[in-house]
C-alpha cells in the first residue's frame, strides 16, 4: 500500500458551515483509537453514541460513519441510519445491527459493502491509520424521503440541504 498518498481533508470541512452540538461515546473519544471490537475483524459491533445540545427546531437525525482515508476516490460509507426521531438521542452498542430496533421510521440504507447495517472499520492491512468519522446531523425535516436502496452518498447529498447542525466524533483504526 502506498502510504505516501495525500491525506484527504476532514470530510465535513468541505460542506457549508453549520452549528455544532455535542456527540459523545462510552466506547471512544474524539481523536482516540477505535477499539478492535468495532472493526470488521473484531465483533463488528456499532459503538455507543449519545448527542445533546442540538437546535430546538430539529425534526429528525441522520447518523453515519465514514472513512475518508479509504483507498478510493470517494472514501467509504460504513453506516447510515436515516429518519431517526428526535426522542432518540442515544444508540447503544450493537444498535447498528441489521435488525435495527429504533422507534419511529428509522432505517438503514445499504453501506458501501452492500449490507443494511453497521460495517466495522476495515482499513487494508499495512495501510496508515484510517479516520472513522461518526456524525449525527440535525435535520429540519422529519424524513429525508429516501429509501433503503439509495446510496449513502445520495443520502448525504440530500441531507446537506436539510442539515441545521452537525456533531462529529473521529476515531482512528489501523489493521
Amino acid at each position: 500500500m502506498d502510504l505516501s498518498r495525500p491525506v484527504p481533508p476532514e470530510p465535513y470541512s468541505l460542506l457549508p458551515s453549520v452549528p455544532s452540538f455535542s456527540l459523545t461515546s462510552e466506547d471512544m473519544t474524539d481523536g482516540g483509537h477505535l477499539d478492535p471490537a468495532f472493526s470488521a475483524g473484531g465483533s463488528n459491533t456499532s459503538p455507543h453514541l449519545a448527542w445533546s445540545g442540538f437546535p430546538e427546531q430539529t425534526q429528525s437525525f441522520l447518523v453515519n460513519m465514514f472513512d475518508p482515508d479509504a483507498p478510493t476516490p470517494a472514501g467509504w460509507w460504513h453506516w447510515t441510519v436515516v429518519d431517526v426521531p428526535t426522542d432518540v438521542t442515544e444508540l447503544q452498542p450493537g444498535d447498528g445491527s441489521s435488525d435495527l430496533m429504533l422507534p419511529g421510521a428509522a432505517f438503514h440504507v445499504r453501506n458501501d459493502g452492500g449490507e443494511f447495517d453497521y460495517s466495522g472499520a476495515a482499513p487494508p492491512a499495512g495501510d496508515r491509520p484510517h479516520r472513522y468519522v461518526f456524525a449525527v446531523h440535525a435535520l429540519d425535516v422529519d424524513t429525508l424521503d429516501v429509501d433503503p436502496e439509495q446510496s449513502p452518498t445520495l443520502v448525504a447529498f440530500t441531507a446537506v440541504f436539510h442539515t441545521i447542525a452537525r456533531a462529529t466524533l473521529t476515531a482512528t483504526f489501523q489493521a
